[in-house]
């Protein structure tokens, strides 16, 4: 069976938010983050890092 990723990280997302409840600026934080990561100087060295070789 394959599932997109997104679709993957969003149902643990939401049965890590359901489950722990967070503060909501952290998962904010955490979201705003990634997105500013993935855009940024630093992907390529991201992208090697959890890429396998």
């Amino acid at each position: 069976m394959n599932v997109p990723l997104w679709l993957a990280l969003a149902a643990v997302g939401a049965l890590a938010v359901k489950h722990y409840r967070p503060p909501w600026w952290l998962v904010a934080l955490l979201l705003l983050g990634g997105y500013l990561l993935a855009d940024s100087l630093f992907a390529p060295f991201i992208d090697d890092a959890i890429t396998d070789r």
